[in-house]
């Protein structure tokens, strides 16, 4: 017979990069706090895996991200402090577009002119770079006349799966308990608080974050179901030509965004030390998928088609055989742009995300900015663009 539930201040369901930096940020609040993931992260089961994510300063997806991402820098440089580990590698990054243009997707809706606009608003050092000068600077890149780069040197990467275990790491260090392999079957209200129901037991929290990425829908019901989209996507890495391993070495991560296609979009970064291969991926966001029956294989071909549509043409010095592809789950609102706020009829539960793909590099403000909602009411980062009240006409008519 079980025993009794245990119970917690908060409880955070899902840990990859929002809940273990929600987590992180509770127990350095001295909150009594667990965190509950279905797998043992960090892992490749959902969004927060592949070596290396993208961060930038000037946010090509709109205005209302820059605050978290240059707040998220500094808790990386916070984090890297405590724990010893290189998180944060700031190479630069470069964006290849033509002014003007953008997808007619809202992910990518001027991309470029937004992160200009960005840049120049919140004064983040840049340079705009046309065609021959990348071709100059960045011999393994080949514009075309026409298309510029934004250069931005405090841009860079981040190690996703250091950053997890650095959160989890110091969260447990500071008192937050965690459980593992275990899966939430439910969470509704009970009482003052929340009733948790595992296939472990239940777990009683006077507050809930649900950070659960791709699961989040069939967790939550309505009206998130229809708001949240799980997509698959795929990485590859491509095997570097012995006489440019140096420039792809000394790469800076790039973005190429050559048309009006929300497909065209590509991004990738530089080879890794003892790699000798780079990560390249483009976007795909009209199939969608379920997290517990998305295909993992990844044919070769789609590793070729990869090549042919993006590479070809636009970059030098890789073969053009894949060695390695893994999937990622995107989990998309019908904007694009992220969801963070109360659940409309529990508000103990707070919904943090999904991020629709670009969330990794403004995770850990993210997080900080979970924790202070459930602790002192509000965030210290305006999160009003993230608010679901937007989706409600549309959610009236579903």
């Amino acid at each position: 017979m079980a025993g009794p539930a245990s119970s917690y201040d908060v409880a955070v369901i899902g840990l990859g990069a929002m809940g273990a930096a929600t987590l992180y940020q509770l127990a350095k609040r001295g909150v009594k706090a667990i965190g509950i993931d279905r797998f043992r992260p960090p892992h490749d089961r959902g969004s927060t895996h592949g070596e290396t994510r993208i961060t930038r300063q000037a946010i090509g997806e709109g205005a209302a991200y820059v605050p978290l991402a240059l707040r998220s820098n500094e808790i990386w440089q916070e984090l890297e402090e405590a724990t010893g580990e290189s998180l944060l590698n700031q190479n630069g990054c470069l964006i290849i577009g033509r002014l003007g243009e953008g997808s007619s997707g809202p992910i990518r809706k001027s991309f470029l002119a937004t992160t200009l606009t960005a840049a120049k608003t919140y004064g983040i050092p840049h340079e705009v770079l046309d065609a021959a000068e990348i071709r100059y600077r960045y011999p393994q890149f080949t514009p075309q006349d026409g298309e510029v780069g934004y250069f931005e040197p405090g841009g860079g990467y981040l190690s996703p799966e250091r950053c997890v275990a650095a959160h989890l790491t110091r969260a447990k260090d500071l008192g937050a308990s965690i459980q593992l392999g275990t899966k939430v079957l439910s969470a509704a209200p009970i009482g003052g608080g929340v009733r948790i129901v595992t296939d472990q037991g239940e777990i009683l929290a006077s507050q809930v974050i649900v950070s659960a990425g791709a699961w989040a829908p069939a967790l939550l019901g309505a009206p998130f179901d229809r708001l949240l989209s799980p997509s698959r996507q795929v990485m590859h890495w491509f095997t570097v030509k012995e006489d440019m391993a140096l420039l792809w070495a000394r790469s800076p991560v790039f973005i190429w965004a050559p048309g009006s296609d929300p497909r065209d979009v590509f991004y990738g970064f530089p080879s890794l030390p003892g790699s000798s291969a780079i990560k390249t991926a483009g976007e795909q966001y009209d199939e969608g998928t379920a997290p517990d029956l998305v295909e993992r294989f990844i044919d070769p071909a789609e590793s070729q088609a990869m090549y042919d549509m993006h590479l070809a043409g636009r970059v030098r010095g890789i073969r053009t055989n894949a060695v390695k592809a893994v999937t990622c789950l995107y989990t998309i609102t019908p904007d694009s742009h992220f969801l963070i706020d109360r659940h409309p009829e529990n508000e103990r539960i707070l919904v943090v995300s999904p991020c629709s793909g670009h969330g990794f590099k403004h995770s850990a403000a993210i997080g900080e900015a979970a924790a202070q909602i459930v602790t002192e009411g509000r965030s210290g980062t305006d999160l009003s663009t993230f608010a679901l009240s937007r989706f409600e006409p549309s959610i009236a008519l579903s």
